[in-house]
């Protein structure tokens, strides 16, 4: 049943088969090594990526640019409510805009209202106590992150970390009220 010609034939398939890995990972490795990196300092191990070409070329401007963009400043209520409608379907399992409440409270008339003021909606004690007024900057804070801003609040929802997509939100929002 299993004799020495078997055993060799299986050995020679197994070490031709890691040779054959050997070689074709040797060639690759030589094929695709940057040898120098951009600064001359020998064979580089990792290389970074840049979504632009030519950002790579650029001493420092790549990283002051980014610092900037990094900076932008977006002016709440302006942004597109086609888009906050679009993020609007994040919310929709909770909250509604035809005045009844959900899980949540309705948010039609949001900005600019009282927080905690829609009667008969059982609010959290956290809530009720923060007072106040759904402005442009509090909505934004409270997009950003429920849990923190209103610590003890009922709402699970994590919260939106793109300011872009709380901006559009926040001017969706504005346009149903």
């Amino acid at each position: 049943m299993f004799n020495t010609m078997n055993f060799t034939k299986v050995a020679g398939s197994v070490l031709g088969a890691f040779l054959f890995l050997l070689l074709v990972s040797w060639a690759s490795t030589s094929l695709f090594t940057i040898a120098e990196d951009a600064h001359g300092e020998g064979d580089a191990e990792h290389v970074a990526m840049s979504a632009r070409p030519g950002d790579l070329l650029d001493d420092g401007a790549a990283e002051a640019e980014a610092e900037e963009e990094a900076v932008v400043e977006i002016v709440l209520g302006t942004g597109d409510v086609a888009k906050g409608e679009k993020v609007f379907g994040k919310c929709k399992a909770c909250h509604k805009l035809d005045g009844t409440d959900g899980t949540g409270p309705h948010l039609n008339g949001v900005v600019g209202r009282a927080v905690a003021s829609v009667a008969g909606f059982g609010y959290s004690d956290a809530v009720v106590s923060h007072g106040g007024e759904w402005t442009l900057e509090e909505l934004d804070g409270w997009l950003a992150n429920p849990k923190e801003f209103i610590p003890g609040n009922k709402m699970s929802f994590a919260g939106l970390k793109k300011p872009e997509d709380r901006n559009d939100l926040i001017t969706y929002l504005q346009s149903v009220q």
